[in-house]
Order: C-alpha cells, then structure tokens, then sequence
C-alpha cells in the first residue's frame, strides 16, 4: 500500500519505543475510557469474579435513562465515579458502588439532524480528562462538562458545513491536549474529516480532511490531499463530497504519539458513479496516523481501495504488542467491514497478517507483498448487474467493541457472516441535499429467494444464474461471537446468537471470563480459553453496548448499556428483547451475591390497523406507484411499517394524524419528536403521493390482519426486510 512522505517514515520506523508511554494491558480498578486502557483492548486485569462463582452475579443497581432508543456505550469509572453517554449525546454520572445519581446531562439538539442520521440517534460514548466530561451531541456540538456537577464549562461546534448532511454518534477521543471527534453521514452529502479541539477552551486547534475537494476549487488543504487527487477522477461527484466519515475507531497510541482513525464508506457507494474513471479514492476506508499536535498524516493503509460496497474502516482498533516473524512489534488489530483481519505495526502502518474471517467474494485475499487486496470483479462488480457479495454492507464486523485477552491471544468479537444482493438503481440520480445520496439498493442474503418475487423475472432470472446465489440459499447468514487467533484467522471457538441481528460488544478478564450481551436480553459469562457457558441472566432488556468491569471499596462490578437500537433500528427481529417488551433504556450494573433483575413491561397486544381515510380525488395507481418510490428512497431507513417497531408504525395512522400528514412531513409540526421536516426536498405533491401510498398500505394491512383475526393467526406475522436505499 502506498505510503507518503517516505523520509518521515524512515524516522518513525527507527523510533525507539523506551521513553514513551508503556501499554499497560488491560484495565484495573478504574476503566478510563470506553475502551478500558490506552489500548482500547476492552480487557480487565480484575479477577474477583471468576468461573468459580460467576453463578451468583445479580444485580447491584440500575438506572433508568430517560430514553427508548439505542445504547452503544460502555462507560467509564473514574475515582468512585461511572460517567457514560445515550441517546443524542446526554451524559450521565453516577456513584459506581450505590448507583446514586449525581447529574445528568441533555443537550439542546437540532432533531431536523435526523434527517441525516442512518442508524439511530446513538452515542458511542465519552472521555475525561482534566476535571472534564467531553461528549458529543448528535447535531455535531461537542460540551466540556464539569465532572463534578455536569454544569457546562464549554460548548464548540465541529460541524463545518451544516447545509450538508454532518452529524456525530461516536466518543471523542483525548490526545494530549486535544480532544478529537469524527463525524457521520456517508450516505447523504458530506466530506469526511475529524475535528481537534482544545481541551481548556474547545477552540479549533485542526481539522484534517478524508477526501479532497472539487480542484476547481483551488488548491487542497494539506499535501496529503493533493496526492489523494491523483487516485480520484477530476470529474468525480464532489458535489456529493465523497464520503469517508470516520464516525468511530479514533485511538490515540501513547507509545508512538500518534493518533489513528479509521475512515468511511465512499459516497455514492458505486466507485463509478463516485469517481467515473476509478481510482483507489484515498483516503476512504483506510486506517490513517495523524499527528495530534499538527493534524498532519504519518502514515495510512488502505483497507478497501476504491470502496465500492460500504467497506468502512471505522469498526474498533485495538492497540497491543505482539511477537511477529522474530520481533516483538508494536501493532493494530482492526477487523473491519470486509471480512479481513489486520494486524498492521503501529509506527508505520506496514501489513503483517491479513486473514479474512468470513466469506469474502469481492477480493480472493490480500497480497502480503503489497498489502492490495485481490479483487474479483466477476463476483463482486455490481455495476455491470446485480451481485450477491459477500459480506454484507452490515459488515462481518462493526461497531460493536471487540477484546483481546493477551493470555490466550484470543481476539473475541462478534462477527457475521452474510452477504446481500446489490444492485444500482436505475437512472441519472441528481444531488439531493441532506438526502440519501447512496444510488444503490440492498437485500440481505437471508431475504433474497423471498424477495425476487417482487421483482421482473428477468431481474429475478440474473440474480439465480449468480455463482452467489446458491452459496447464499445454503448458509444466508451466521452470527456468532468468535474467539479469533489474528495471527492465522481461525476460530478457536464460537458461539451462536440469535440472529444476524444480533450482536454486541465483548468484555474479557484476566479471571478467564468473556462477558457480553444479546438483543435477547441476556448477558452471557462464558470461559474464555474454550467458550463454555458459565452463566447467563435475562434482563429484559436488548444489550448491544460492549459490558466493562471496576471496581470500588474491593468489590467488582460489571455494567452494561441496555437498550434496542443502532443501524436497521425500526427493524426489531422477532427474538430481540424489544418485539416483547418495551423499549426501556437502562444502565445495569452487577456484582457478586445480586439480586434478580426486574423487567420492563410487556408491550401491550396488536390491535388490527385502522380504517384508513378515503383516497383524496384524483390519485391513480401511477401516484401509489410513485409514491411507494419516495416513501422507499427518502422514509423507509426511519419507517419500517412493521408491526413492533420502534419507530411509528405508519399502517396504523390514527385519523388525525392523517389529517396533519402535510403539516408533519413538509412544516415539522413533530421536529421536536425526533421527526424532520422535508420541505426542501418533497414537494406538496410528492408528500400527497407518499401519503397515497400509506393510505393503500394501511387499508391493505386491515384486510390481510381482519383476516388472521377471523382466522385466529396472530396479527404480527414475519414481514420481509429490505433495506432499499440503506
């Protein structure tokens, strides 16, 4: 891979390790950041709770957060104190060992930021440091907090352009005396970059840009810049701006000085749409060092060049030290969304093992001589046709916070392994401001047999003729948490989750424990060197967020983030927590000798869907054709039209709100409510039309539901998943 500025390179490479900051592996009494250490290893060196007795964990205390959405934190203990993030960037503190709340923290945020938000108003979590609470709010403001009070020291806006479709959902990251935050929206119009501020004052110190802009514009901002043009087309869709938000994965690596990031998706997805003439389009999906007192490169590599499948690098690193061909080398971990796992050394980014750990049809391996992947157009070019590649835009690894017990040398994680089916849609797609700019349609391998009912049959004829097609009818998908060896790629053990769906963040510790969370609603404890299950225990409550452990006074805690959410969000499967119960987000902390924990309530029964109002004058089919279109290209990533969602259920409109449908839609009578208005990009008649639509639907939905009422079938039967325009 291609590396810049050679003699700062040379100078990296022969820096000596002894006078910097050690790693320590793993965290102890205190867990400093969501990460647990420096490294981000999501490893305690705690060993009170063990094999022996993890059968006694209950529950020590809990909070209820204020929200119904998505939980992805883990927090952090410092001196007696857990601090951690929700929804839209709130920020709680509370006494570790009693729960005693002693503040929390809600922002004032722009909901219209939803317009541009994927998957789900999330926060990643927060940093301390210096008497401080750094988090981010959704809309792109960052908040210095007092830790002792939650009052606001400071606030600073990292959004540089909010005609565009910025916005933030992972944890800043402290780096000497800067705090640094990314930002999301890959899918709709943005150019991604991260932020550094100051951390006394939030002042902007530097911002160092992903992807260069329009060269019609005059020259780039850094030399690395004008390099990444020569791997763009002059002509490419800058107006889109290109993609490459690094919404999560930014460590600070004490022992080098360096801060990596992980970088986006490219936007359009389709390299050729993107960039018409190709190009490796740096620097997208790519791990980049930046020198946090400049914001200046050292060093990247490109995980996915010319990203042509969503292949983010922005899934979580961890920093540790291992021993490679005879050295001990100071190295990254990062498994992102391509099916790889990478072991690269941290002062230069050179590659020393890339192993793919699920089935990988867009590349037939990583040549280790130049650390490109080998492509297989053939199988994975969907721009010629339809393809099924494998894995998923969902990815074989994401958000989720992986461990690495240095122990055993085990990487634990979730990883999936699925594909979709992909495919361009058809027509010029002009720039849609704030909008999904994506220009590809997607269905998960698990959906696809199903699906080509609603297609063309020639459509449906090219996708079964696909190598792919039968590999995808034998094994659509598999989700699992493994126990990975990243020197060679293979599973030591594995343990099955409900669903693909179904996946969460890992905590291991030194007693020989892994510990995670299920969508179920159980937190698992399961022995670390062989996976076998040693406790589990129903919360109720869905559990994405990677658990942490401290401790206070002697006694160790584990807590967790509970709470159903993130990408897919309205999408809630059948066996998560969330389809039987509501939806009600908590902080749930255990310890040895605790007791049972006490469940939110059932969700209350189906009932058929209403009577909808009468078709307005003069809508034909062509309109609820239409119409159906704008609701899938603008509505359906926030509206799934499913019957447990947690977000509304438009087949079940009360009259009212039919009434007040413009209103809502084009004049944000519900911005307040987390729904934006879209008056600058759905006029009086498309609104109409989606409303057709919806109409048609809900009046479709009663009669099929009158009929299994009458019949005596259950109302909430399975529905298909397609994530068009995901």
């Amino acid at each position: 891979m291609r590396h810049l500025f050679a003699s700062l390179l040379l100078g990296l490479a022969a820096f000596s390790l002894g006078g910097a900051t050690a790693l320590q592996q793993g965290a102890g009494s205190q867990w400093t950041s969501p990460g647990g250490d420096a490294g981000k290893t999501h490893h305690s060196r705690l060993t009170q709770i063990t094999a022996e007795n993890a059968g006694q964990l209950g529950l020590a205390w809990a909070a209820d957060l204020g929200t119904t959405r998505g939980q992805e934190a883990t927090p952090v203990v410092i001196d007696g104190v857990l601090y951690t993030s929700g929804t839209t960037g709130r920020a709680y503190a509370f006494d570790a060992a009693t729960g005693k709340e002693l503040w929390r923290f809600e922002p004032e945020v722009d909901m219209q930021v939803n317009r541009t938000v994927c998957c789900d108003m999330v926060n990643r979590g927060l940093a301390v440091a210096r008497g401080k609470v750094y988090v981010a709010a959704l809309d792109g403001w960052m908040y210095a907090l007092d830790a002792k009070t939650g009052g606001v020291v400071w606030k600073a806006d990292f959004i540089e352009d909010r005609r565009r479709g910025d916005n933030s959902t992972g944890a800043p990251e402290i780096a000497g005396d800067v705090v640094v935050v990314g930002m999301s929206g890959a899918e709709y119009d943005v150019r991604g970059y991260v932020t550094a501020l100051d951390l006394e004052t939030g002042k902007l110190r530097w911002r160092w840009h992903v992807v260069p802009h329009d060269p019609k514009l005059g020259p780039q901002e850094t030399p690395e810049l004008e390099a990444a043009l020569k791997t763009w087309d002059p002509n490419s869709r800058w107006d889109i701006g290109g993609g490459g938000s690094p919404w999560d994965a930014i460590n600070f690596d004490p022992e080098t000085g360096l801060v990596l990031v992980g970088t986006g998706n490219g936007g359009p997805y389709a390299t050729s749409k993107r960039s018409p003439s190709g190009g490796d389009n740096l620097y997208l999906a790519s791990l980049v060092a930046l020198d946090p007192k400049t914001g200046r490169m050292k060093w990247h590599y490109q995980e996915t060049p010319g990203d042509n499948w969503d292949f983010t690098a922005t899934q979580p690193m961890i920093f540790t030290r291992m021993d490679i061909d005879g050295q001990n080398r100071p190295v990254v971990l990062h498994a992102p969304k391509n099916g790889y796992l990478y072991i690269l050394d941290r002062c230069d980014g050179k590659l020393l093992r890339a192993n793919p750990i699920v089935r990988t049809n867009w590349a037939k391996g990583i040549d280790p001589a130049t650390g490109r992947p080998i492509l297989d157009p053939e199988a994975a070019d969907y721009t010629t046709g339809p393809k099924i590649v494998f894995p998923a835009t969902t990815g074989a690894r994401n958000w989720h916070p992986a461990s690495y017990d240095p122990a055993t040398g085990l990487y634990i994680g979730a990883v999936l392994d699925m594909g979709n089916l992909i495919f361009m849609t058809p027509g010029a797609k002009p720039f849609k401001a704030r909008g999904l700019n994506n220009d590809a349609a997607l269905i998960f391998t698990p959906d696809v047999k199903e699906a080509l009912a609603a297609f063309p049959p020639e459509f449906g004829d090219a996708v079964r003729k696909l190598p792919a097609y039968q590999e995808a009818l034998r094994q659509p998908a598999t989700a699992q948490v493994r126990a990975i060896d990243p020197l060679t790629g293979k599973t030591v053990w594995a343990a099955d989750t409900a669903g693909w769906q179904d996946r969460g963040g890992v905590l291991t510790t030194a007693s020989g424990l892994t510990i995670y969370g299920g969508v179920t609603g159980k937190l698992f404890v399961r022995e670390t060197a062989t996976g076998k299950l040693l406790k589990e225990i129903d919360t109720g409550t869905a559990i994405m967020a990677a658990p942490m452990t401290y401790a206070v006074n002697g006694v160790q805690y584990i807590a967790v983030m509970a709470g159903w959410g993130g990408g897919g969000y309205p999408f809630v499967p059948r066996y998560s927590a969330a389809y039987r119960r509501e939806n009600t987000n908590r902080l749930l902390v255990f310890r040895i000798g605790g007791a049972p924990v006490p469940k939110p309530d059932l969700r209350a029964p189906l009932e058929v869907a209403p009577e909808p109002p009468a078709q307005a004058a003069g809508v034909t089919a062509q309109t609820i054709v239409r119409g159906q279109s704008l609701f899938f290209s603008n509505c359906a990533i926030c509206h799934a039209n499913q019957p447990r969602s947690i977000t509304p259920d438009l087949r079940r409109m009360q009259p009212a709100t039919h009434d007040a449908f413009r209103q809502i839609v084009r004049a944000g009578l519900l911005v307040p409510n987390g729904m934006p208005r879209w008056d600058d990009l759905l006029s009086v008649d498309d609104t109409d039309a989606i409303h057709a639509y919806l109409i048609d639907l809900q009046a479709t939905t009663r009669k099929d539901e009158l009929a299994k009422q009458k019949a005596g079938k259950p109302l909430d039967g399975p529905s298909l998943t397609i994530l068009s325009n995901y």
